[in-house]
């Protein structure tokens, strides 16, 4: 990462080359977690309001995708909703409920696990962000989609991207979202903004990329995905 901002990206740049040949990147919690905490230039967790941040308190050498591991994989996958506004992109996110059984409280992209009805996890995806955030599938131009990203609790997660053009009504689903928002899509590819974090959870060390927005912490498997697609925009 070179330290300097994108610059203006268009709904073709990122369908060109989500969609170029590449290397698959192995990604994951503990493949990233590793990575960063064997490196040099983290942060510590400062804690700057955004309120209780739930973490998984399974060690990393016992977590999917550790060496020697095996666990049964789920197949999810999330909807990454890009936004045409006026001059410029933003990327829809969510805030999940705070009773939720998964990841309460956290910032995520609309999305699940698939289910035997679903063809595929465009149609998972899609289907997803219709019951959590009221996007209609067929107002979604998909781009393509990311690497899959591997949680330490075996959730195998597709991004799937997806551009939604005006005019957005959404709504919230009450019981699993809390609230939305939007970043400006040049904020997430600015290396500027990618944290690199060090945080101690129930006394395991635990490291993965940040991006805070406001009052927004963004980070762990979300901010891995955006991480992802920069480097893929790169």
């Amino acid at each position: 990462m070179n330290g300097q901002p994108a610059r203006s990206i268009t709904p073709e740049d990122i369908r060109r080359r989500i969609n170029a040949p590449r290397k698959a990147i192995e990604r994951g919690d503990v493949v990233t977690g590793q990575a960063l905490l064997a490196g040099d230039d983290m942060q510590d967790f400062r804690d700057n309001g955004y309120g209780v941040i739930p973490s998984s308190g399974i060690p990393y050498e016992r977590g999917a995708g550790a060496p020697g591991v095996s666990l049964k994989r789920t197949s999810a996958a999330v909807l990454v909703p890009i936004l045409p506004k006026h001059d410029e992109l933003t990327v829809l996110l969510t805030k999940r409920t705070k009773d939720l059984d998964k990841h309460p409280g956290q910032v995520a992209f609309p999305g699940g696990r698939m289910e035997q009805s679903d063809a595929d996890v465009v149609e998972a995806a899609l289907r997803e962000a219709e019951e959590e955030v009221g996007i209609s599938p067929d107002r979604v131009d998909v781009l393509g989609c990311l690497d899959p990203y591997l949680t330490i609790t075996g959730f195998e997660v597709v991004p799937v991207v997806g551009l939604v053009p005006p005019p957005h009504a959404f709504h919230p689903e009450p019981t699993e979202v809390a609230g939305i928002f939007e970043v400006p899509l040049n904020f997430l590819m600015n290396p500027a903004n990618h944290q690199k974090v060090r945080r101690k959870v129930k006394g395991l060390d635990r490291a993965y990329y940040a991006m805070p927005y406001e009052s927004h912490y963004i980070w762990g498997a979300t901010a891995g995905m955006i991480i992802n697609l920069y480097e893929v925009l790169q």
